[in-house]
């Protein structure tokens, strides 16, 4: 029998292709390459609301100059510097308020009765003088700030109240307004509010200084990013942890002493505390806050912006004593003028924001 022998056959699986991997697809960019930082639309838009006032301070300055040889005199500019620097201070504390959301009626009253306090217990010696009116307006801002973040009332209703009350205790202090406390004309005090270097007064280099410190808290801070948190968003900044009602009761505190702060150097330089002083003060420290580009609704602002706004309407103020044939009461129509026109152009710079 024939045995067959079949040798063994080698069979080749030839090898199955593997799939090649899905390639992922290219990142599409999104529209305006936000995710790329913001576009140069968004940051001339924000440089404009921010340092816009400072264009129109400067062009204000040299044509002012060029019509007024006087205008642009040492003497003129130590004038405007220094009548500038109490609402200087003042404007400061209004600034971290409003950068909240928030509203402070009551600092033209408060400053008003820290000149007094002021005044009154400069007869005791420096540190009372100083110490009093502070530690009164600090207390009157810690009410505002209180009631504003932990009872839940509208800013506008407790400032608007503490506006009059703080107005009814300087009247109670001076019997209606029939007496004035005197500061010792000789007395350190006194020489807080007159003194000078090269010119400038204490009060000029005094709001300066604020205003650094002011700028450093600010951005350099984790309680100035809470400033700027609550005012963006309360809600969110709660989510977020952040100490919403002590963020809102130090502001209002901290603008109650700049107030009363204000007050007693205005009083140290006119070595008295007058009661008629600081009427409508409140409507100017808004107005120089909000057209230094600080954004009412909150979240937005800087302190440079209001220093620049103030010395706008200083230098505004200026001009309508230099013309001679108008009064001072022009200046409150200029004023009103500005702000309308910044607050419609802070609209308009927020609306192109969001579409850029």
């Amino acid at each position: 029998m024939n045995e067959t022998s079949s040798a063994p056959v080698a069979r080749t699986t030839a090898p199955q292709a593997t799939p090649a991997p899905a390639k992922a697809p290219e990142p599409r960019p999104q529209e305006g390459a936000a995710s790329a930082g913001p576009t140069a639309g968004q940051r001339v838009l924000d440089i404009l609301q921010r340092q816009g006032v400072l264009a129109v301070l400067i062009a204000v300055i040299v044509v002012a100059s060029a019509i007024y040889p006087t205008f642009h005199s040492l003497d003129n500019a130590r004038g405007v510097t220094v009548q500038a620097s109490f609402l200087a201070v003042v404007a400061l504390g209004m600034t971290m308020v409003i950068i909240t959301g928030g509203i402070d009626l009551s600092v033209g009253s408060v400053f008003a009765l820290g000149g007094v306090l002021a005044a009154w217990a400069s007869q005791y010696g420096f540190l009372p003088a100083l110490l009093v009116p502070l530690v009164v307006c600090s207390a009157i801002g810690l009410l505002n700030g209180f009631l504003i973040a932990r009872a839940g009332m509208a800013p506008f209703i407790v400032t608007l109240a503490t506006l009059l009350g703080a107005r009814g205790l300087l009247l109670s202090l001076t019997d209606e307004g029939g007496t004035t406390y005197l500061v010792p004309k000789d007395s350190a005090f006194a020489d807080l509010g007159q003194g000078d270097v090269w010119g400038f007064g204490y009060p000029l280099l005094i709001a300066l200084v604020l205003f650094g410190i002011g700028g450093l808290v600010l951005q350099r801070t984790s309680f100035g990013q809470s400033i700027f948190a609550v005012g963006g968003s309360s809600d969110a900044a709660t989510l977020m942890g952040l100490p919403v009602a002590r963020t809102k009761i130090l502001v209002y505190t901290l603008s109650g002493l700049l107030a009363g702060l204000a007050g007693a150097l205005n009083a140290a330089r006119l070595t008295s505390g007058v009661t008629i002083v600081g009427v409508g003060m409140e409507l100017d420290a808004i107005s120089a806050v909000v057209i230094g580009g600080t954004l009412l609704v909150g979240g937005a602002g800087s302190v440079s912006g209001t220093l620049w706004g103030v010395l706008l309407l200083a230098v505004i103020q200026n001009l309508i004593n230099q013309i001679g044939t108008l009064n001072s009461s022009y200046q409150s129509v200029v004023s009103g003028g500005f702000l309308i026109v910044v607050v419609v152009a802070q609209r308009y710079l927020a609306r192109n924001r969001r579409t850029t």
